[in-house]
């Protein structure tokens, strides 16, 4: 009997034992599933909850007012500048993976949910381009196509920016020659049987485009190497400015032709509509500050004056793309802040805030359809051009949410010590 008794003591104090364990088994596992929730919300789940809120604008055609025409193709397009791509000299390697890892996943996500057929980069992809070697460019391109993937009928092009290939007195041949060999636009631009040829031609291929052209039936989008337009007049420079007055010819010969078609030769001939000019450096501007809104400059920086040719473009190239092309609407980048502009004559630039979080507590970027274009979430409309503002995830709202998890953990944490003290 005395060694019955003995045997269910014994039995009684291993399962009293036995319970703190069970007890800090559910804890644990309990506190792991609150981290893996929070992670998987924090790293995947909120770029989906940000982008899904966005959508494309709606295109009104001749067709769609209950017109005779036929529906006209529409070309979805997405602007972003200054990812800035770490390399191996400056940044920290935790600080690289980690914005690598966010833009990767808005890219991404963004391509997912919103489809674009083509993506425009404003310059600055890379961070040490002006300076990187041969094997450290190869390296961050690689990391870049990783980042920036995308299906086959999706077009990646982008202008080059001063951390791509230097300032004017660091650019040079082999650079600009290294750039365009990864980002080598076309000079034709032709979607879904979209095409300017003259009338009479067969197909897109008899079309042969004008230097850095690419255009679509409503729009002509001109890329400009603005770094090259220090105006000094040497061989680069004068090589882009000769570019831009070939493009400038033709373009007005397009909007003339009815008036003087002797003038312009029976050569191909661009839609006659003003274009839209991409560059990475801004249009001159004295400074940010009339711009408003939350992705604009911070306050303390608004008033810092613009140096020509190095926060902006001069007054004298500004002028000179002003009048050459007479363009609708000018995109830059650059400043890595927004801004939206009118500049002589009426014309609406908007720089396009940064891509990176290292940059900026909320990057954004811009989308366009063939005859209007997007700025997610904030509406400036102006002819047929729709502008609107998305802000990506803040970094500070994730912030926000990876601290209050550690408080609950910590909360948790001395919650389940208090238990096992009184247990023992």
């Amino acid at each position: 009997m005395a060694a019955g008794d003995m045997a269910s003591t014994r039995l009684g104090a291993r399962r009293q034992h036995l319970r703190p364990l069970k007890r800090r088994g559910l804890v644990l596992l309990r506190l792991t599933a609150i981290v893996f929730a929070v992670l998987l919300f924090c790293e995947f789940l909120i770029y989906y909850l940000v982008i899904f809120r966005c959508s494309w604008p709606a295109v009104k055609t001749p067709a769609d007012a209950g017109g005779l025409g036929t529906p006209e193709p529409v070309l979805r397009a997405m602007f972003l500048a200054d990812p800035h791509l770490l390399g191996a000299v400056r940044g920290h390697w935790l600080d690289k993976l980690r914005r690598e890892w966010q833009m990767e996943r808005a890219f991404q996500t963004a391509l997912w949910l919103l489809q674009p057929e083509v993506v425009f980069i404003l310059g600055d992809i890379f961070d040490e381009g002006k300076w990187s070697s041969s094997q450290a460019w190869a390296d961050d391109v690689g990391r870049f196509w990783k980042i920036f993937r995308h299906p086959p009928h999706v077009q990646l092009r982008a202008v080059a920016g001063n951390h791509d290939i230097g300032f004017h007195y660091q650019m040079n041949t082999y650079k600009i020659k290294r750039f365009e060999k990864v980002f080598n636009p076309e000079r034709l631009f032709s979607w879904k049987g979209i095409n300017f040829c003259v009338p009479g031609t067969q197909l897109p291929a008899d079309c042969t485009g004008g230097p850095w052209l690419i255009s679509c039936p409503c729009l002509s989008f001109v890329m400009v190497n603005s770094v090259a337009l220090e105006g000094d007049g040497c061989d680069i420079c004068s090589g882009a400015e000769a570019e831009l007055l070939e493009i400038s010819h033709r373009l007005n010969c397009s909007r003339e032709q009815e008036h003087r078609p002797q003038e312009c030769g029976d050569g191909q001939r661009l839609p006659a509509s003003a274009p839209i000019l991409l560059q990475h450096f801004p249009l001159y501007r004295r400074n940010d500050a009339n711009c408003s809104g939350e992705d604009a400059a911070p306050p303390d920086e608004k008033y810092t004056p613009f140096k020509e040719r190095y926060d902006a473009l001069s007054q004298e190239a500004s002028r000179k793309l002003l009048w050459w092309l007479r363009p609708r609407l000018v995109l830059s980048g650059h400043t890595h802040s927004a801004c939206e502009v009118l500049h002589g004559a009426g014309v609406l630039e908007v720089s396009v805030p940064s891509f990176s979080w290292r940059n900026r507590n909320n990057p954004s970027f811009i989308m366009k359809n063939a005859t209007a274009l997007a700025r997610l979430l904030k509406m400036l409309i102006s002819d047929d051009l729709k502008l609107q503002l998305l802000s990506l995830t803040h970094e500070s709202s994730i912030q926000v949410t990876v601290l209050s998890c550690q408080g609950l953990l910590l909360h948790n944490k001395m919650g389940e010590n208090l238990l096992f003290s009184n247990s023992k």
